[in-house]
Order: structure tokens, then sequence, then C-alpha cells
């Protein structure tokens, strides 16, 4: 596949660029550093074209995420930071592996029947569910992801019969309504039993979108729902994007991804502090 002017660079310059509109960036020595409202945190990053990262600069970008009463977070792609995962964990983070695929096909993933996608509005009532779905998605181990027998589907406006939502953020609300968050659900019966996203950024006069919080309630899992919709936010996001992107869980996840047209162009790090007791 083509580079032009190269997938890594552009996917750079896109983390660089997504975190403006919510936060104020600090550079931190060798680290971009986005130190916002906690409701929408960003992770810090290497500088880019800044070099190796010193554990020095990790520290420090860590305690002043620490002081902004961020979650204390790193994210790099071990193509271009090789070094960063031993300074990450001389900081006491724990380094997780994730595959960084980007979209190269248009192949069409069906859904089971009586399934359907639908485009989430900024003003819907039952936002802060799917909001709800998402945290008990991830909460639960990590299930099967497989497509399944073809059905046809439809995109439209989420039902109102969803229902009992807490509140949302007003963060997520007013990224929806900025068209910086677009955000799908599948319902099945009445009931939302999956949920994602993608966020395009403007980089350089090419819009750039990556595919983000595709998350399948445990019962729901191994009938496709993940790959179906992370494809439909796919060809969504290409009506205006030029690079989709993701970072698949695991390399299970990144293969059936890859089956459903992505292809694997390198390799995410996320560093994060554990959660104690844990």
């Amino acid at each position: 596949m083509s580079t032009r002017p190269g997938v890594l660079d552009r996917i750079e310059r896109y983390f660089a660029l997504s975190p403006l509109p919510d936060s104020p960036v600090s550079r931190i020595g060798a680290l971009d550093v986005p130190l916002g409202a906690p409701e929408w945190p960003h992770p810090a990053r290497p500088h880019p074209g800044g070099g190796p990262v010193p554990l020095a600069d990790v520290e420090a970008a860590l305690a002043a995420q620490e002081a902004a009463d961020l979650p204390q977070a790193l994210e790099w792609f071990a193509e271009r930071n090789p070094g960063l995962g031993q300074a990450a964990r001389q900081a006491g983070l724990v380094v997780d592996e994730l595959p960084l695929l980007v979209a190269v096909d248009t192949l069409e993933v069906m859904l089971p029947p009586g399934v359907r996608y639908f485009l989430i509005g900024a003003d819907d009532p039952q936002l802060a569910t799917y909001q709800r779905l998402a945290q008990l998605a991830f909460a639960a181990p990590t299930g099967p992801l497989a497509p399944d027998e073809p059905v046809t589907t439809s995109t439209g406006v989420a039902p109102e019969r969803l229902v009992d939502p807490p509140q949302p953020t007003s963060v997520l609300r007013e990224r929806i309504a900025a068209g910086r968050t677009v955000m799908m659900v599948a319902v099945e019966d009445g009931e939302p039993v999956a949920v994602g996203s993608h966020q395009p950024v403007d980089v350089d006069g090419a819009e750039v979108s990556e595919i983000v919080g595709v998350a399948t309630l445990p019962r729901f899992r191994g009938r496709g729902l993940g790959a179906g919709l992370a494809s439909t936010l796919v060809e969504h996001a290409r009506e205006t994007a030029e690079l989709v992107f993701l970072s698949a869980g695991d390399d299970d996840v990144a293969r059936v991804y890859e089956r459903v047209g992505f292809a694997r162009v390198g390799t995410t790090y996320v560093a994060e502090r554990p959660v104690e007791g844990c």
C-alpha cells in the first residue's frame, strides 16, 4: 500500500492535532502533554521528530498529569520510539502492545438478523446509556469478535425507547455536535448491544479519522457485532476521510480486522499507571 507521505507520519500528525480543541498541550522535554479536562483526557506522546525520550521527561510528564488530576498515561509507536518502553516501565507504568491498522479495502460485514446501526446525535436522550454500555463492555473480559452470516442492516436515527440513562459528559455532547466524534450504536430488539465511534481530524488539509471505543456487551459477543460496527464506521468515515485507522486490543482482534479490510502498519504502545489493588 502507498505510504504517501508516510502513514505513520500522518497518524503522528493526527495525534499532535487531535487534543487541541479539548486541551492545551504542554511541551515537556521530548513529550507533548495535553492538560485539559479530566472528562476527556489525552495521553502524553513523543513530540514528532523530538528524538529519544529520557526517563526524566517521562517522570515530569506524569507529574504534570497527576497535578492536573488526569490519568497518568503515555502512547507512542514502537517504530518511532523503540526505547521509550524501558523508561515507561522504570517510571512504574504498565506497557501494553496494540497492533496499529489502517483500512485499505471496503468489505461489507453484515450483522445477524434484527440488528441495526444508528448514528447518535448530540441531543440524543439516551447518549449516557451508550456510554454506560461501553463502560460495561470494556470492564468485562474480552470475548471473541467474528463476522457472521450475511443480513441487511441500515443506519438511521436511534430509537427513543432506550431509556434510563444517567447524565453524559458535556464534553461528549459538544464533540458530537462539532463533528469531532461520530458515534454509532448497534441495536437488537430495541436494546443497544454494541457501540463505537470514529474521530475525524483535519490533518494539513486532508481528513484522518481514528476508530475508537468499539465495544460489545459480553453476552452478544462472537456474532460479528464489533467487526460489523467497525466496518460501518469506516464506511461513514470514508465519506470525508482520506485515511482511517485503529489500534486493536490484541493480535487476535487484529486478525479479525484484517479479515474485514484492515492492514497492519505498525505497533502502538500504551503505558498507564496501574490501578491500586490490581
